[in-house]
């Protein structure tokens, strides 16, 4: 069956992230989120393209939002209120908690301040809120009887998940935004080895390997002292929700060890509403600030409070956490407006920004004029500093997730054109695993698994697992070390526990690609598969036992050791008969060497090893066996005198054919003196 992937936002772009995937006859909607960069139509989703009818409740199964950011989730009101979607929506409980802070603070700020036609009312977020269903960490949803979901952990914002969803058979994990590396209020994303058919990941930096955490914050902190230190005034300009708490953590730490008294402010309203659910979803943060919540909460800044609009002239020094992100509008680009022209001030972008928002005009250089909108261009004197504090995986987080996951294929979503075709390359290169990078409304199609269900009797699951299929096991897993580069350090000890496992040659705790299962595939009258042990056939199946047999003639050729300078009938005739016995034990003997003690047995006429039987044949007459001392039993005779051959039968069942066989081919290279 084919798995269908169409973007209907952050096709070769990062904005309005909407991705549809058809999976086993399911349509799942993955986030629902606005561009950034646009005040028109393009601001949402192409969502026409679901259903020409306009009936998206019958087109899509269920929509999943990753986390509460306004790319992922801001037209989702739109979605459900104005567009009629009343299907099942799925996020985690910090984000169903948060993201009506973030609509209502964006929906302020376009009708409020910015003047423009309201998209939705705060009725109708509520109303769209009220759809959600919230699910835990690593919860299974069934979403039908065919569709089920699972979240994982995704670090990036509070409350961040991947999803993994499987329809019947066929199975997706899709990312949204996550970060491979802990901050000081979030831990790194987790994940099982899922395997899935297809991987949809996030490639916002997909070309970038970031420098250490610790060497950005130092010039962070560097950055603002110096500015303020001259009595200048700092903006910062982020999302209520993330970065806001991450900075203002690092910086609150600085001016209680420097006694810093120069005041830090961020946005009243949104950001405090914010701190206040960080503060009662701690179970969601990172260990550190978990284990000194008994003590202090890491979200009851000293040093940070609130800011008002009256104190955007205020003179002196200050810091300013201003909402939104990207200076999109809002207080940010407000304050923006006012401390730009100072050349004692400075601007701090701590993340991506979106093509067409202030903040990526910033970035593109030093610009000394800049196009605020069509009708005001503002003076640029300030400092401008992009320090990257984004809670975004880079291009090395990436590949580290595509090979713990272990797909099938990866589709790359929320990313640049370019940089998106350079990773793809990577991934399909040094991977090998098949890559794309779709546009907007461009379709790419995979093939899943063909997967076949059968039942297992319970006698073939209680079977132990036979010694040599553990060594087999054991002799291509990798070691320890090795596991470790491989995966999630929440997942090593895992692998550890597993390798101990089998390497004390206990049960494998699960079946392992390469271990074979002896087992008897058969058809149940319900045209069910089923694999049963093969003690069990003759009861299930009502049939008698057969066994197999085979038989084989293995001739030998006797020579003498050293030629005899003169061989006479006389000669020949004086030579000392031996018996089949004797030469049976010789050849025991040498059976011995190559299989140890144990698996072969000596008998009075044959040499036996479970259902091996080997002996002289009849057909081998007395004078065959008239050999003197001083011959060998070798391939071939040594001057060609014709000396008889001796004919060895040997007989075995089916069971132990391998056996046999390295018999067989060990009597036809022996050479064995007889004395």
């Amino acid at each position: 069956m084919m798995i269908k992937c169409v973007p209907l936002g952050a096709g070769q772009d990062v904005g309005k992230s909407c991705v549809i995937v058809t999976v086993g006859g399911k349509n799942v909607m993955f986030d629902c989120g606005m561009h950034m960069g646009f005040q028109d139509e393009r601001r949402y989703p192409d969502f026409p393209f679901i259903s020409k009818t306009g009936n998206y409740t019958q087109a899509i199964d269920c929509v999943i939002v990753t986390h509460f950011h306004l790319d992922h989730i801001g037209a989702l009101p739109y979605f459900t209120e104005i567009c009629g979607y009343e299907g099942p929506i799925y996020m985690t409980y910090p984000t169903k908690a948060l993201a009506p802070l973030m609509l209502e603070d964006y929906r302020k700020v376009m009708v409020d301040r910015k003047g423009e036609q309201e998209q939705f009312s705060v009725l109708q977020i509520q109303q769209c809120m009220k759809r959600v269903t919230a699910i835990d960490l690593r919860q299974t949803i069934k979403v039908d009887a065919d569709l089920e979901i699972r979240a994982y952990y995704a670090g990036h914002v509070l409350g961040a998940a991947m999803f993994y969803v499987k329809a019947g058979d066929d199975t997706v994990v899709y990312t949204g935004d996550y970060n491979m590396t802990p901050d000081r209020h979030l831990g790194a994303a987790q994940i099982d080895r899922l395997e899935p058919d297809l991987l949809i990941t996030e490639s916002t930096y997909a070309t970038t390997v970031r420098d250490s955490k610790r060497a950005r914050e130092r010039d962070f902190l560097k950055a603002v002292h110096t500015c303020v230190a001259a009595g200048g005034k700092v903006l910062i300009p982020v999302f209520a929700l993330g970065r806001a708490q991450e900075l203002c953590i690092l910086l609150d730490e600085y001016w209680e060890r420097t006694n810093l008294k120069v005041p830090i402010y961020f946005s009243a309203g949104l950001t405090m509403q914010a701190n206040v659910y960080y503060k009662l979803l701690i179970s969601w943060t990172n260990q550190k600030v978990k284990d000194t919540y008994v003590t202090r909460n890491t979200f009851d800044f000293k040093h940070v409070t609130p800011f008002e609009r009256s104190q955007i002239d205020a003179p002196g020094p200050c810091v300013l956490f201003a909402t939104p992100g990207m200076l999109s509008g809002g207080l940010s680009l407000e304050v923006f407006k006012h401390w730009a022209p100072s050349d004692a001030n400075m601007i701090i972008l701590p993340g991506f920004c979106v093509a067409g928002t202030v903040g990526s005009k910033l970035m593109s250089g030093k610009p000394t004029k800049i196009d605020i909108d069509k009708r005001t261009q503002l003076d640029v004197r300030c400092q401008v500093q992009h320090l990257s504090f984004s809670a975004h995986t880079d291009a090395k987080g990436i590949l580290d997730l595509v090979k713990h996951v272990a797909p099938r294929n990866v589709v790359l979503v929320h990313g640049e054109k370019l940089k998106m075709v350079l990773l793809k390359n990577k991934i399909a290169t040094d991977l090998g695993i098949p890559c794309y990078d779709p546009a907007n409304l461009e379709t790419v199609e995979v093939e899943s698994r063909c997967l076949v269900r059968m039942g297992i009797s319970k006698q073939l699951l209680k079977a132990p697992v036979n010694q040599s299929i553990i060594q087999q096991a054991t002799a291509v897993l990798p070691s320890a070390a090795e596991m470790a580069k491989e995966m999630n350090p929440v997942a090593l000890p895992d692998a550890q526990r597993q390798l101990q496992t089998v390497q004390q040659g206990q049960q494998l705790p699960h079946v392992r690609a390469g271990v074979p299962v002896e087992g008897v595939l058969i058809m149940e009258d319900s045209s069910r598969i089923k694999l049963i042990h093969p003690s069990e056939v003759e009861s299930v199946l009502g049939v008698a036992s057969h066994g197999m047999s085979f038989s084989c003639m293995c001739p030998m050729y006797l020579a003498y050791l050293e030629l005899l300078s003169v061989r006479t009938e006389e000669a020949t005739a004086a030579l000392e008969p031996m018996t089949s016995s004797a030469i049976l034990h010789l050849i025991y003997l040498h059976l011995v060497e190559s299989f140890g003690e144990g698996v072969l047995e000596e008998k009075e006429e044959s040499i036996q090893g479970k259902s091996i039987h080997i002996r002289v044949s009849p057909e081998t007459s007395s004078h065959d066996l008239a050999v003197a001392k001083g011959y060998h039993l070798q391939g071939t005779d040594i001057d060609g005198g014709g000396i008889p051959a001796l004919v060895l039968a040997c007989d075995w069942h089916l069971e132990d054919d391998a056996l046999a066989n390295k018999a067989i081919s060990i009597l036809q290279m022996l050479k064995l003196k007889l004395s």
